[in-house]
C-alpha cells in the first residue's frame, strides 16, 4: 500500500515593509492577519455618503429605508453590487422590513460617489445594471468636479454643478443644495 505525502502550502504573511511597498493607485490597502485587503476609500468620501445619508434619512424616512455603503442588493444578473447611498421604498419590503440578506433588486435611489480611480467602463456597468435591476434613479457625484449627474431610467442625464440645487420627483419636497453638500467634505 503506497501513501502519497500532501505539501499543505503556507500562505505567506504580509509585513508592514510590504504594505508600504504597495503603489499608490488610488485605492486603500490594509494589513490584516498578515493579509493584505483592499478596502473602502477615504474620509472625504465617506464624508459624503454620511452627509448624503443623513439627508436622505430624515426626508424619507416614513416611506422609504436609507442604506449605507455595506448594504447588498442582488441584481438581476446575479451581482452584488452595494451603492454608496441608496433609498428603497418600505412597500417593496416584505412587511416593511429590511431582510437579514442581501435586497433582492436595485434600490429605488442608488448613489455612487465616484473615485478618481474608477473607470468610466465599470462606472457605466454598475449604472445599467441598476435600472436593469429596478433602480428609478442614480445618482453620480463627482466630488473633485464638484458635480452630481441625475440619471433616469431612460438614460437620461441631468449634470448639476455645485452652485445648483438638486430636486426630483422621486423624492417629492427633497432638495439639496450641492454647494453645501460640496463644502462638508
Amino acid at each position: 500500500m503506497a501513501t502519497t505525502a500532501q505539501t499543505v502550502r503556507r500562505k505567506r504573511r504580509y509585513t508592514e515593509e510590504d504594505l508600504k511597498r504597495l503603489p499608490r493607485d488610488g485605492y486603500k490597502y490594509e494589513l490584516v492577519n498578515g493579509r493584505i485587503r483592499q478596502v473602502p476609500t477615504g474620509g472625504r468620501h465617506g464624508e459624503l455618503g454620511a452627509g448624503l445619508t443623513a439627508r436622505l434619512w430624515n426626508h424619507v424616512r416614513r416611506w422609504a429605508k436609507v442604506y449605507d455603503s455595506s448594504t447588498g442588493f442582488r441584481m438581476n444578473s446575479g451581482n452584488i453590487r452595494s451603492p454608496d447611498v441608496s433609498v428603497l421604498r418600505k412597500e417593496r419590503l416584505e412587511g416593511g422590513k429590511s431582510p437579514e440578506d442581501f435586497i433582492n433588486g436595485a434600490p429605488d435611489l442608488a448613489v455612487e460617489i465616484v473615485s478618481p480611480s474608477e473607470r468610466p467602463a465599470e462606472i457605466y456597468a454598475k449604472l445599467g445594471e441598476y435600472f436593469e435591476s429596478g433602480a428609478q434613479e442614480v445618482w453620480l457625484i463627482f466630488p473633485e468636479r464638484k458635480q452630481v449627474h441625475r440619471y433616469t431610467p431612460s438614460l437620461q442625464v441631468q449634470v448639476l454643478n455645485e452652485n445648483e440645487v438638486l430636486t426630483t420627483p422621486l423624492l417629492p419636497d427633497f432638495e439639496l443644495s450641492l454647494r453645501e453638500l460640496f463644502e462638508e467634505a
